[in-house]
C-alpha cells in the first residue's frame, strides 16, 4: 500500500513539472530571436575580464590578442615592454634584409632558415671544392722542401703555443658549429635521433668550454704577431703577383707575406673580434647587458655568419699551412725553417736575418746555425 501511495505522488509531482513550462511557454508572449554569435563576438563588454568573457563570449579571444599586439602602449597590457621580458608573449614587429615583415622571432628564423644555412653551406661547400680542384691542378706550391741542414728559428715555444692552442680551439668550435648547423640535414637521417642527440649534447657542450679558450688565445695570438704584421715592402708587389700561386717564383717579403696578413687582420682580428664579442654575448658573460630576445637574436645573427665568414677564411689558410705549400708544416710543428726555404717564401726576412738585423734564433743566444730536433 506505501509503495503504491509513493509512485502516485511521484508521478503526480512529475506530471505537474512537465505541464508547467509548457503552459507557461503558450501563454507567454513571443520573445526576439537571440543574436548571432558573431555579433555577440564583435561587441565584448566594457571592463569584462578574461574569466567573464570566457563563459559570457566562448570562444572570443580579440581582446587578448590585442593586448598581446600592443607593443607597451598601453600601460598594463600583455606586452608591456616597460617591464622588460616579464610578459611578453609576442615579440613586435621587424624586418631584416631579405626577411618579411613579422615578428622579430620569426624575422630572425627566417634569416637563420632561409639565408644563413642554406647560403652559408653552400659558400663552404664551395671553397672546400675549390680548394680541392686547386689542389688537384696545381699541386703544393713551392719548392723548398724545409728538410736542409742549416736552419732558422721561424717561431718560438711561446708563439707555437699560442698558435696552436688557437687552432686547437677554432677546430673544436667549427666542427660543433657545423653539426649543430647543418647536422640534422647530413648526420641525423644517417645516424638516427638517439645517437645525434646525444653528439649534438657532447658538441654544443664542447662548443661552450672551447669559447673561452678560443677567446683568450686569440687576444694572445693578436698581441704575439702584431709587430709582423704591419704592412711592409713588397705587399703591393706580392698581391699583384698572386702570391705566386698561380705559376711564378713567390714574391719577395717579410716575416709574414701579404696573405698572411689578410689572415690576420681579416680573419684574426675582425671576425675573430665579431665572433668572440658575439659568443659572450650568447653565453651571457658580457656584464651590463639586459640579454633580452632582441639582443640574443641579433647576437646570433652576428655569431653565426661571422662563423662562417672566419671558416673560409681558415680553411685556406690551413690548406697553405699543411699541404699546399712544401715544407709549411715543419715550420709550426718544429719552429725552424731552413735557409733555402726562407730564401724562397720570405727573402726579405731572410736578408734581414742574414744582415743581423733580425735575429736568427731567439729562443736561446746560440749560433744561428743548428739542426732542429726530430
Amino acid at each position: 500500500m506505501h509503495c503504491l501511495i509513493r509512485h502516485a505522488i511521484v508521478a503526480g509531482a512529475a506530471a505537474a513539472a512537465l505541464s508547467g513550462p509548457v503552459a507557461a511557454q503558450q501563454d507567454a508572449p513571443p520573445v526576439a530571436a537571440a543574436p548571432a554569435a558573431s555579433a555577440v563576438l564583435a561587441e565584448p563588454q566594457p571592463n569584462e575580464t578574461t574569466a567573464q568573457r570566457s563563459r559570457s563570449q566562448p570562444g572570443n579571444n580579440a581582446p587578448f590578442w590585442r593586448g598581446v599586439h600592443d607593443s607597451g602602449k598601453t600601460p598594463g597590457s600583455v606586452n608591456n615592454l616597460q617591464m622588460g621580458e616579464r610578459g611578453v608573449l609576442i615579440q613586435p614587429f621587424a624586418q631584416y634584409p631579405g626577411t618579411r615583415n613579422a615578428s622579430a622571432g620569426e624575422a630572425w628564423r627566417q634569416i637563420r632558415n632561409w639565408w644563413i644555412i642554406p647560403y652559408g653551406g653552400a659558400v663552404l661547400v664551395i671553397v672546400a671544392l675549390a680548394i680541392g680542384l686547386f689542389y688537384w691542378r696545381r699541386g703544393p706550391i713551392g719548392h723548398a722542401t724545409n728538410t736542409g741542414n742549416r736552419f732558422i728559428e721561424r717561431f718560438t715555444y711561446f708563439e707555437r703555443a699560442a698558435h696552436w692552442s688557437n687552432a686547437i680551439a677554432f677546430c673544436v668550435l667549427a666542427i660543433s658549429g657545423l653539426v649543430m648547423a647543418f647536422g640534422k640535414f647530413s648526420l641525423l637521417p644517417l645516424t638516427g635521433g638517439l645517437l645525434f642527440g646525444w653528439l649534438t649534447w657532447l658538441l654544443k657542450t664542447a662548443h661552450n668550454f672551447f669559447g673561452p679558450l678560443f677567446a683568450v688565445s686569440l687576444v694572445i695570438v693578436f698581441f704575439t704577431f702584431l709587430r709582423s704584421n704591419w704592412p711592409s715592402r713588397g705587399d703591393l708587389t706580392w698581391l699583384l703577383k698572386g702570391g705566386g700561386l698561380f705559376g711564378g717564383e713567390a714574391p719577395a717579403s717579410g716575416r709574414f707575406n701579404f696573405g698572411e696578413k689578410i689572415v690576420f687582420w681579416g680573419g684574426v682580428f675582425l671576425l675573430g673580434s665579431m665572433v668572440v664579442g658575439s659568443g659572450l654575448v650568447l653565453d651571457k658573460l658580457v656584464p651590463g647587458l639586459l640579454y633580452l630576445r632582441d639582443d640574443m637574436q641579433l647576437a646570433h645573427i652576428i655569431h653565426s655568419t661571422a662563423a662562417v665568414l672566419i671558416m673560409m677564411v681558415f680553411l685556406g689558410h690551413i690548406y697553405i699551412g699543411t699541404f699546399g705549400m712544401r715544407g709549411s708544416y715543419r715550420a709550426m710543428k718544429s719552429g725552424y725553417v731552413d735557409e733555402q726555404w726562407a730564401e724562397e717564401h720570405h727573402k726579405y726576412w731572410y736578408d734581414d736575418i742574414r744582415a743581423g738585423r733580425i735575429p736568427a734564433e731567439r729562443t736561446k743566444a746560440v749560433p744561428a746555425v743548428r739542426q732542429p730536433a726530430a
